[in-house]
C-alpha cells in the first residue's frame, strides 16, 4: 500500500483497535513532554497535601519537587497544572501561573508574568473593591504604589495605564497625568515591591485569594548565566518568596544537583527550599509494568470512547508483559554503569514507543 493511501485512507485504524484495542501508540516518544497522561504516585498525594493546606490557610509555602532529567518533572507540573485549573473553576481570585525561566536571564521576567496574569480585568475588581473601601490602600508600602491605587479607586479607567507601569514599561507623560507616578518599575527589586503591595491590597479587598507560580527547568539557568548573574537570579526568586508571606504558591521543579549548587552559592535561599517531595526512577520491574499497563489502559479507554465499543476480550496487548520486562532489565543494565539507582521513565517509556511502533506499523500494512 502506498503512502498516499495510508494518509489519505486511513486503512488499518479498525484492524488495530480489534487487534490491539488503541488507536495510537499509547507510549510517549522521549520529545514529547506534554499532553502525556500522569500515572499518580506517592509523591502526587504529597503534593496534593500541600494545596489543599494552602487552599485551607492561604500561607505562603513554596514546593521544590527534585528529580533528575527524565523522571517526570514537567509531566508532575502539567498535571497539577491542569488539576489546579479544574479544582478552582468557577472559584474568584485565583490564578495560576506556568513560568519556564529559559531564555529568561533574570527572575524579574517572573513578576511581570504574574501582572500579566492578573491582567486588566483583575485591575478592574480591584478599583471597584477600593471605591466602596479605599482604606485597603494603606496596606502598600511603596508611595507610587499608593498613589496609583487612590487613581485607579477614583477612577477605573486607569487600569490598562495602569497595568503598563505594572510591567516596567516607559515611563510617560500619560503614566504620570493620570496614576500620579514618579518612579519606572525597572529593576527587580521594585517589581518585587509593587507585586508584593498588589497581592496584599488585593487579598484584603477580597479580590484575590491565591496565586499558584510553577516553575519548570530551573536548572537551565547554571548554564545560560555566568555566577554572579546565578547569585542575582536566586537572590530575586528568595526577594519574591519573602516579599509574600501569604497566597502564593510556588512550586519549583529542578534536579537534585542544581539545587545542591545553587544552594552552596546562596545559602540563604537554602531555608526558603525546605518542602522537598523527590520524584524516583524505576526501580523495580514491579513499577516498569505497572506504569507500561497505565499508559496502555488509558489508551484503550480513549479509544473505546472514540470508537463507541468496547475492546474485545481477544485483543492482544501491543508490547508484551515478557517485552517489557525485558526492555527494562536492559535499561536497568545500562543506569547502573552509568551509576544511576533506577531507570529514567522517558527512557523506558520512548522504548516502549518504539517497541509498539513496529507492531502498529505491522497491523498498517495488513489493512
Amino acid at each position: 500500500m502506498s503512502l498516499r493511501d495510508r494518509l489519505r485512507e486511513g486503512r488499518g485504524a479498525g484492524a488495530m483497535f480489534d487487534r490491539f484495542g488503541v488507536l495510537a501508540n499509547p507510549f510517549p516518544a522521549s520529545n514529547r513532554t506534554s499532553g502525556n497522561p500522569r500515572f499518580a504516585r506517592e509523591a502526587d498525594k504529597e503534593a496534593e497535601d500541600r494545596i489543599v493546606a494552602f487552599f485551607r490557610n492561604g500561607t505562603s509555602q513554596v514546593v521544590v519537587v527534585e528529580g533528575r532529567q527524565g523522571v517526570g518533572k514537567t509531566n508532575f507540573l502539567n498535571r497539577f497544572e491542569s488539576e489546579i485549573h479544574d479544582a478552582l473553576s468557577g472559584l474568584p481570585g485565583y490564578y495560576i501561573v506556568r513560568y519556564f525561566p529559559d531564555p529568561e536571564t533574570l527572575f524579574e521576567g517572573a513578576p511581570r508574568r504574574l501582572f500579566e496574569e492578573l491582567g486588566t480585568d483583575h485591575l478592574y475588581r480591584l478599583a471597584d473593591s477600593l471605591k466602596e473601601a479605599g482604606t485597603h490602600i494603606e496596606e502598600a508600602r511603596g508611595h507610587d504604589m499608593r498613589t496609583a491605587l487612590r487613581s485607579l479607586g477614583a477612577n477605573r479607567n486607569v487600569a490598562e495605564t495602569m497595568m503598563e507601569w505594572l510591567l516596567g514599561l516607559r515611563l510617560l507623560k500619560i503614566h504620570r497625568q493620570e496614576l500620579g507616578v514618579q518612579f519606572r518599575l525597572d529593576t527587580v527589586e521594585s517589581k518585587t515591591a509593587a507585586l508584593r503591595d498588589m497581592v496584599q491590597v488585593s487579598a484584603r479587598a477580597g479580590v484575590l485569594n491565591g496565586t499558584f507560580l510553577l516553575l519548570d527547568e530551573l536548572e537551565k539557568q547554571d548554564g545560560v548565566l555566568g555566577p554572579r548573574a546565578v547569585v542575582r537570579y536566586l537572590s530575586a526568586l528568595r526577594a519574591v518568596v519573602d516579599a509574600l508571606p501569604q497566597r502564593l504558591f510556588m512550586m519549583i521543579a529542578i534536579t537534585p544537583e542544581a539545587l545542591r549548587r545553587y544552594s552552596a552559592v546562596l545559602p540563604a535561599l537554602r531555608g526558603r527550599l525546605q518542602q522537598r517531595i523527590e520524584l524516583a526512577p524505576l526501580t523495580s520491574e514491579r513499577e516498569a509494568l505497572e506504569l507500561a499497563k497505565f499508559y496502555m489502559d488509558t489508551a484503550r479507554r480513549k479509544a473505546s470512547e472514540k470508537m463507541d465499543r468496547s475492546v474485545t476480550g481477544d485483543a492482544r496487548e501491543i508490547v508484551r508483559a515478557t517485552d517489557i520486562e525485558e526492555i527494562y532489565g536492559k535499561l536497568k543494565r545500562r543506569a547502573g554503569q552509568r551509576g544511576d539507582d533506577g531507570v529514567r521513565q522517558r527512557q523506558f517509556l520512548h522504548e516502549l514507543h518504539m517497541r509498539a511502533e513496529n507492531a502498529m506499523q505491522g497491523i498498517a500494512r495488513i489493512g
